[in-house]
């Protein structure tokens, strides 16, 4: 069995016997244990009482953190003539169309979002296989296929979060920078959960958050009271 170091075995102590906490707590918890040589990313998952193979119980949804991820995202715009010109003024990293399609699929993916005006999409389709897995696939339902490049580009280098339930039910996203304000991380935290319980599906039967829980990159794990985090 692998040694377990200093700083993991005394982050693991920490957090024994503790669980179900208030959002507050569980911030605190997390945050003061984030002792790697990094700034450690806050990460937050949702178990969800869905079956995304059933398409009337699929989740997906965006929500823009009041206090950003601390993350810096590329960002991938397919557009062409004004709207190229667009995407690139509001701070786009790659902008193309054809070009960007043959990049990609060459092997090359060099952004964490995509975003696509409607003409582009019949371009954007021949990488569904590619992008699809990797969620970056631009989607009208979360705004990143739209004509409105500024406002897209903008939002998603401004703290907006894309969130999709995987096979196994469960719904995760980075809220935040261990280097944060406490109070921050909270209100990030809340807000994410409040987005995806308005993305409740119609097809979802009996309880639809059945548990959340908080960790850092390379630390435990805590599990944050629902009904708290919800504001029940």
């Amino acid at each position: 069995m692998a040694k377990v170091g200093k700083r993991t075995a005394a982050a693991r102590e920490a957090f024994v016997g503790k669980e179900n906490l208030s959002v507050e707590d569980a911030v605190a918890l997390v945050k003061a244990n984030a002792t790697a040589k990094f700034d450690e990313t806050l990460e937050i998952a949702v178990n969800l009482g869905v079956d995304p193979r059933h398409a009337d119980q699929m989740v997906r949804g965006v929500v823009g953190l009041p206090n950003g991820t601390g993350k810096t995202v590329r960002v991938a715009v397919f557009a062409r003539g004004p709207k190229a010109d667009e995407a690139k003024e509001a701070g786009a990293d790659i902008v193309g169309a054809e070009d960007l399609m043959e990049t990609i699929q060459g092997g090359t993916i060099e952004f964490d979002r995509c975003i696509a005006t409607p003409d582009m999409m019949p371009v954007v389709g021949r990488l569904g296989k590619i992008l699809g897995p990797r969620n970056l696939m631009p989607n009208p339902k979360v705004g990143t296929v739209t004509m409105d490049v500024k406002a897209a580009v903008e939002a998603a280098k401004g703290g907006e979060v894309q969130f999709k339930v995987e096979k196994a039910g469960v719904v995760h996203a980075g809220v935040g920078k261990a280097s944060f304000d406490e109070a921050k991380l909270v209100e990030n935290v809340r807000a994410f959960v409040s987005a995806v319980a308005k993305a409740k599906p119609a097809g979802a039967k009996g309880a639809y958050m059945k548990k959340i829980a908080l960790s850092s990159t390379m630390g435990p794990g805590v599990s944050i009271d629902v009904d708290n985090a919800v504001g029940e």
